[in-house]
């Protein structure tokens, strides 16, 4: 196996949700020596999907390198279910659904549920208020944020959120997770959108007004900011990868929290109405071979 960080990861990790974030993030884990991963999604037939994305991403480590071994090495310490009650064992679970306040606080209280009293819990939310959902918990002081970008295993960054409410050894644990992770810790007090996401949204929403008035076509604004400023990817391509619909859930939330200045433009939303929502339709700013 490849050599271990000198910080670690809980002994065993749960993932609520298996979706793309989700499978990544399991992924993350797995591969940085979690001896057992779980990951519980909405059904039977959805946890299976998450553990064939999940296995696909760990034979694509392997192929590149990144570990060592069978990959049987690997996937015998992954467990996809559909039983939120398999939490009941992990030492860690970060949930990773829908970017929805209701959705993520009714998912974090059936969670918190199941999880022993010495368990850490935490919620990918990109931008929703991580104290607004700890006030939902029995144990606020064991809960956080942990925001990862997409895709998960190539990105280097991951979001620390301090919620007002979040204990000293948490906040001191977490960034020590992340650097076992083999990512950067970005630690930011609670706020809306927190810092990467306000940045980044504020800058797609920009790049989409351009759009809309005819200032320059999406290739080349996203030229512009990756060639003059050195984006690795253009804010549009971006918006295509994360989805026009979730930067439109963010855009919303952030105008209710910071004003005007975040209010999705028109374009955005008839892009969503047609479901003209990136990658994962095939077409948003561009367009995409079928998945």
């Amino acid at each position: 196996m490849s050599a271990r960080p000198e910080t670690s990861v809980p002994s065993t990790v749960g993932v609520l949700g298996g979706g793309r974030m989700g499978g990544g993030i399991a992924h993350a884990f797995l591969i940085a020596g979690a001896q057992e991963v779980v990951v519980v999604d909405v059904s039977a037939e959805a946890a299976d999907a998450a553990r064939g994305r999940i296995e696909g991403d760990v034979a694509a480590s392997l192929q590149r390198g990144k570990i060592d071994g069978e990959l049987t090495d690997w996937t015998t310490r992954l467990t996809v279910t559909a039983d939120v009650a398999d939490f009941a064992r992990c030492a860690l679970v970060v949930e990773a659904v829908p970017e929805d306040m209701d959705l993520k606080t009714a998912s974090l209280r059936r969670v918190e549920e199941h999880l022993a009293p010495q368990a850490w819990l935490a919620t990918n939310t990109s931008s929703l208020s991580v104290t607004d959902l700890a006030e939902h918990l029995q144990r606020p002081e064991r809960f956080c944020g942990l925001h990862f970008f997409n895709p998960v295993p190539a990105s280097k960054l991951v979001e620390v959120v301090l919620a007002g409410t979040t204990g000293e050894e948490l906040a001191a644990l977490s960034p020590q997770w992340v650097e076992a992770l083999g990512k950067t810790p970005v630690v930011v007090k609670d706020a809306p959108g927190f810092a990467s996401s306000r940045l980044g949204v504020a800058i797609g929403l920009e790049a989409i007004r351009m759009v809309e008035e005819g200032v320059a076509s999406p290739e080349d604004i996203d030229n512009a900011m990756v060639l003059g400023y050195k984006f690795p990817i253009g804010p549009l391509a971006l918006t295509d990868i994360v989805g026009l619909d979730v930067r439109l859930g963010i855009a919303e939330y952030l105008e209710s929290r910071l004003g005007e200045r975040f209010t999705p433009p028109q374009l955005m939303r008839e892009m969503v109405a047609r479901g003209e929502l990136g990658r994962k339709t095939g077409k948003g700013f561009y367009d995409y071979p079928p998945q």
